[in-house]
């Protein structure tokens, strides 16, 4: 399990790098699509042509009255397909400004992330994002081939997190305010990317000191019990993809992964704005 944590972090810059990249941002603002409404809609439109509800209901924290502000009306400006191809042009043209399409490992990486995320798609039950995501054809050029095959890795752990997180009684607010308490992640890009009101978040930050989850604005001995089995819940249900890669290749994935997420870094790929 620890393994697979590994490998999938390590080659998850090369998927997450989509939701900063301007290459993404400039396609979506030529098919009349500004601001955040690129983001949702583009993560969205394998989906079809989503409703606002759906988009909160499959992403679970953010603010809903911003995802309807941002979603409502975005289909009469653009289709699905036109979206979803936008983004794929900005994926590959975002991933070889990083040189992923030069790195010697390429072809093993992809073999072996494609068989895993292949071996999810026998598991897709329950998993709405990815699922759509899953339906989705496979792109024909490698560095997007290695790019869809981590969107699907990444949608079907996101999926059985927002599991987790139900079966556990945690909304979409808490799940952030408990993410902000571990300091992994600046409160204030938590707050500005998700779009809660700061009364929100403050009464949700004093309804979690009472259940004994946070201990001021850090988490309680209780709050890190929690969040450490939903992580370790969430692995759990990443498994089905990794298991199928075996010991000895989910390794070999892993000590791969490091120059592809690295290359992404460097090429400040992840900056914000």
């Amino acid at each position: 399990m620890k393994t697979a944590r590994t490998a999938w972090r390590r080659l998850e810059p090369v998927h997450v790098m989509i939701y900063f990249v301007p290459e993404g941002r400039r396609r979506y603002a030529d098919l009349g699509l500004s601001g955040r409404t690129g983001y949702f809609v583009s993560r969205s439109a394998a989906l079809g042509r989503a409703s606002a509800e759906l988009v909160i209901s499959t992403f679970y924290n953010f603010n809903p009255d911003f995802v309807r502000k941002a979603v409502d009306g975005a289909w009469d400006t653009a289709t699905p397909q036109q979206v979803l191809d936008a983004r794929h042009a900005a994926a590959s043209e975002a991933l070889r400004r990083a040189g992923i399409h030069e790195l010697p490992a390429l072809d093993e990486v992809l073999a072996l992330t494609r068989r895993a995320a292949e071996a999810a798609c026998e598991h897709a039950q329950g998993r709405a994002l990815f699922a759509a995501h899953a339906a989705l054809h496979w792109p024909e050029e490698p560095v997007l081939q290695l790019w869809h095959a981590q969107t699907l890795l990444r949608e079907f752990r996101g999926d059985g997190h927002v599991a987790c997180l139900l079966s556990e009684g945690v909304g979409g607010l808490e799940s952030l305010v408990l993410h902000a308490a571990t300091g992994e992640v600046p409160v204030d890009f938590l707050k500005g990317s998700r779009a809660w009101p700061e009364e929100e978040w403050a009464g949700t930050e004093e309804s979690l000191r009472s259940r004994g989850l946070l201990d001021g604005d850090s988490l309680s001995p209780e709050g890190v019990r929690l969040r450490r089995h939903i992580e370790d819940r969430t692995d759990q249900l990443a498994l089905p993809a990794y298991a199928a890669l075996g010991e000895a290749d989910c390794e070999r994935l892993a000590e791969l992964a490091s120059p592809f997420g690295h290359a992404v870094v460097d090429a400040g790929l992840l900056k914000i704005g």
